[in-house]
């Protein structure tokens, strides 16, 4: 049978509609196979886990009515705070050419006085209340050159405020204003518990936009270095906080204050947020409330030392590498610390067994201790572990600036190698480079300047920074001069007699 023939049988064409209707099932199979196979292992498809679903959308609600309690419970202690700040200024004299050739002389001695009124915005926080009068906290920046204060509360009415205290160190200030409605004060929470991936929620008026909250998480706590010379250590967060966000609340997720919110790092022209908001921590105002109210200022502890943060190379020469402190660079003569022991060169590492953190928090915890307080302070001297006594006192403006006082005033720092290049030392000589001589003191009375080499004191020779601040403690009890290069001449300072 030829080809022809054989493909146009009657078994032939049986044989090609059963292989055809094969493939059609098989091909149906698969696909229905293939539509009701499951998801891979935890990919849960909705219509199939209801209940799943309806877990999950459980726990979502939860949180968010966790949030909007939270928000609700602390909304009323916030208020926009509207600051005038009246600037005068005198006007254009006109008096002279070309006025008197066209109009004659004038009475009179140059332009009348002209008055510049400019508008701020800022946020507080109610946290007293005393019949119809309510305290409210907020940041020194805020109203420090405002002539007019207006408060408005969270329903819209405003008020006029009076300024009760401000405090540019903590950068903290308190105003009140009256009222015969009922405004909850703010619930104050535990800072010092408050720990980096908590919920955080800010809440204040940024931009003018009135009871504004925004949420993220404590992204680090024990900051510092804020503006203005900011005395405080911050709570770190990612939650939005723009300007007019300053004096607001920073709560947790039960709607207590942990922090009141204060500046922001932005690398916008315009300043906006970019997840870097830093707040005053709550445990370091809640003393400032009440000496606001009761005194209308704060008052500080004072252990009279000038504090700095030791290099890598100062911290190996004094044998205090991986500590965690404070060095006493300077000491005040007859302050509460020179009486009590401390020295030039001492490093501070806690204050009645708490563990001092660096400058900031030193100086944070010192002020915060009341005059007459008794402190044991803990210090790392020539190696070795010493504890002082000291009886805090009353710090003003005019004993902490009394630089006559300030013993040595000279910042001493290691002849590394890269300093010894730079400014050309030899290596054969030994002894500290000489930095910031401080004005009035008694480095300065006797002649030091900034890049002499230090080589000895009262005549003992000075190898390094630990031989410098031991002689300096044991060898000056009653007089200073130092042995010094400058250029290429040996010299010697002016003796300063101690008083």
């Amino acid at each position: 049978m030829n080809l022809i023939t054989k493909l146009s049988s009657k078994n032939f064409l049986l044989f090609n509609l059963v292989l055809l209707g094969v493939i059609f099932g098989f091909s149906l199979a698969f696909l229905s196979f293939s539509c009701s196979t499951p998801q891979p292992k935890g990919v849960a498809r909705a219509q199939e886990t209801p209940g799943a679903l309806e877990n999950a959308f459980a726990l979502a609600e939860g949180l968010q009515a966790a949030f909007g309690a939270a928000a609700n419970k602390v909304l009323p202690s916030v208020v926009e705070l509207k600051t005038v700040s009246i600037r005068k200024q005198q006007g254009p004299n006109f008096n002279g050419a070309p006025w008197e050739f066209f109009f004659g002389p004038r009475d009179g001695e140059g332009g009348q006085e002209r008055e510049y009124r400019s508008q701020g915005l800022g946020s507080g926080i109610i946290v007293k209340r005393e019949r119809d009068t309510y305290y409210v906290l907020t940041n020194f920046h805020v109203i420090e050159n405002a002539n007019e204060i207006q408060v408005a509360v969270y329903n819209g009415k405003e008020y006029p405020a009076e300024l009760v205290g401000k405090d540019n160190r903590k950068d903290l200030a308190m105003v009140s204003f009256k009222s015969a409605e009922e405004f909850p004060p703010a619930e104050l929470g535990n800072s010092d518990s408050v720990k980096v991936g908590d919920w955080a929620i800010a809440v204040g008026n940024p931009l003018g936009l009135v009871s504004s909250v925004t949420m993220g998480i404590v992204s680090a706590v024990g900051r510092t270095g804020g503006p203005g010379n900011n005395i405080n250590d911050f709570i770190q967060t990612d939650a939005s906080i723009n300007m007019g966000n300053s004096g607001g609340a920073l709560i947790n997720i039960r709607g207590k204050v942990i922090g009141i919110n204060t500046w922001i790092a932005s690398s916008n022209t315009g300043g906006g947020s970019v997840g870097l908001g830093f707040a005053i921590p709550i445990n370091n105002a809640k003393r400032s409330i009440e000496e606001f109210i009761n005194s209308g200022q704060i008052s500080y502890g004072w252990l009279g030392v000038s504090l700095s943060e030791p290099d890598r190379d100062m911290a190996k020469a004094l044998g205090i590498e991986g500590k965690t402190g404070a060095l006493a660079a300077h000491v005040f003569l007859g302050s509460p610390a020179d009486k009590g022991g401390i020295r030039a060169g001492d490093f501070i590492t806690h204050v009645s067994g708490k563990e001092v953190r660096g400058v900031n928090p030193l100086t944070l915890m010192v002020g915060d201790l009341r005059p007459g307080d008794q402190a044991k302070f803990k210090v790392i001297r020539d190696g070795g572990i010493k504890d002082f006594d000291i009886r805090i006192e009353a710090r003003t403006d005019m004993v902490a600036a009394d630089n006559k006082k300030l013993w040595p005033g000279v910042f001493v720092f290691t002849l590394t190698d890269s300093l010894r290049e730079s400014a050309k030392i030899a290596k054969n000589i030994q002894g500290v480079y000489a930095g910031q001589i401080i004005p009035e003191t008694p480095a300065a009375v006797i002649g030091l300047q900034r890049g002499d080499i230090l080589i000895g004191i009262n005549g003992e020779p000075v190898r390094d920074v630990g031989s410098f601040y031991k002689i300096l403690r044991e060898k000056t009890e009653k007089e200073l001069w130092f042995n010094f290069i400058r250029g290429e001449a040996a010299l010697e300072t002016l003796k300063f007699k101690k008083s």
